[in-house]
């Protein structure tokens, strides 16, 4: 473990967790790396943000919003407590969103800076906001893209509120508009009520690198803005990324982020020499999050070991400054004739593959339910029950429990409910990919 973050900035450290012994001839090495930020500046809105952040709020003003009125009347609140959050300096605008995306302040294709005077306009112009006309979210990302550009600010972060199915613009449009912006700012995604699509307010999280929730009721919009704004202002370093070398002949097989969320990092690789390559992590502040990464080796003989994979964290070059390295650490390789060393399973990697198994049967089950496969869903939620009862994941037991009857956790059976709320469905299916920490012995 090594540390390279200069004294003002979070410190940075890299742990990795592994059986590194393997069978002769075995090929497939499993480490799960935490990454830790510790020691950054204390962070409140009277603490100057010296231009370090910019951030856009996306508000969904579509018809449908005002179907209950508390909707849009919890949108305006919510979004005012997210303006107080603010710290002075911080770059900010509000967005409108229907099937055009307007600015609602400061307007003129310009961001705003937080100081008394412009929270209070910004807040007095919220009052315009009225629910009417359709919804195309890629329209609110696009101009939400075009505003954070326009910042020098390294932390560029996007919150969205929806209510509704991206009906008036053609999914592929929505997909290249977040493949655009993915690396260029990052963004929390809300659903409000339940008439919206959690599989594309999930994917857009996913792809800005953000969280996903569901807020069912619009009476907790407040208080769910002010903490995704307190998260945001407590960034501090940018556009981290996970590096992964690799010897000649070893292959990487995934890179997953398994705590806080699951989050499937393989596809987003970018080259940056040889044998290397960069998984985006967006932007840190004091946390840990923790990747699963499997590397297949060339198989060996007992006695041999060799370096696997070496995983550094990196800040890219910015603003003059060169890139700097964060932390260190190593993933190795051990030929081994004891059974027991080599059959052994580090129980960090164990408990997140379960964790990620816990998503998916979550998932699988949700959807056979959906197309009316009783026996499926019934044994994927089953399966779901099982696995957050070992893993010790109560939140997602007791949303498991809203949608079977529990007859055995531990044996995994269950009973499909005859009746289940929309909300508590959706909560599921939103917060499956959430996990929980390895139990420390």
């Amino acid at each position: 473990m090594a540390n390279f973050a200069k004294p003002s900035a979070p410190r940075f450290s890299v742990d990795v967790y592994q059986n590194e012994f393997l069978p002769e001839g075995g090929r497939d090495v499993h480490a799960i790396v935490t990454v830790t930020a510790t020691g950054g500046g204390s962070v409140t809105r009277g603490t100057p943000a010296d231009g370090t952040a910019a951030v856009v709020i996306m508000v969904d003003c579509s018809g449908s919003m005002e179907y209950p009125p508390e909707k849009m009347r919890g949108a305006r609140e919510a979004t005012a407590a997210a303006i107080d959050t603010l710290r002075d300096g911080t770059a900010f605008a509000v967005i409108a969103g229907t099937h055009v995306a307007k600015e609602v302040y400061p307007g003129q294709g310009r961001l705003a800076v937080a100081d008394p005077a412009t929270r209070a306009r910004a807040k007095e112009a919220l009052r315009g906001l009225s629910a009417g006309g359709g919804t195309a979210i890629g329209t609110w990302l696009r101009l939400a893209d075009g505003l954070l550009r326009g910042s020098t600010a390294a932390i560029r972060h996007g919150i969205l509120l929806t209510d509704g199915r991206n009906e008036h613009e053609e999914p592929a449009v929505l997909r290249a508009t977040l493949d655009a912006c993915a690396g260029r700012f990052t963004c929390d995604a809300r659903g409000v009520g339940t008439d919206w699509e959690v599989k594309e307010v999930t994917g857009i999280a996913s792809a800005l690198l953000g969280s996903a929730d569901i807020v069912a009721d619009p009476a907790h919009l407040t208080e769910d803005f002010t903490l995704m704004m307190e998260n945001v202002m407590g960034k501090e370093v940018a556009d981290v990324s996970l590096r992964l070398w690799t010897p000649v002949g070893v292959e990487i097989q995934y890179v997953k982020q398994v705590a806080p969320a699951v989050q499937d990092l393989t596809a987003r690789r970018t080259d940056t020499g040889p044998r290397a390559g960069d998984y985006p992590t967006g932007s840190w502040g004091d946390e840990s999050r923790e990747y699963h990464v499997c590397v297949r080796v060339p198989g060996a003989a007992v006695g041999q070991e060799m370096l696997a994979s070496r995983v550094t964290l990196v800040r890219p070059a910015t603003g003059g400054e060169p890139e700097a390295v964060l932390a260190q650490g190593l993933v190795r390789a051990v030929w081994t004739n004891d059974l027991a060393a080599s059959t052994a399973i580090n129980p960090q990697v164990a408990h997140y593959t379960g964790q990620a198994e816990l998503a998916q049967a979550i998932q699988q089950g949700l959807e056979a339910r959906k197309m009316g496969d009783v026996d499926g869903a019934t044994a994927k939620l089953g399966r779901a029950v099982q696995l957050a009862s070992v893993s010790g994941n109560a939140d997602t037991a007791r949303l498991l429990s809203k949608v079977v009857d529990v007859v055995d956790a531990v044996a995994g059976t269950v009973r499909l409910k005859a009746k289940v709320a929309d909300a508590d469905e959706m909560t599921l299916e939103t917060r499956s990919t959430q996990t929980v920490r390895v139990k420390k012995s």
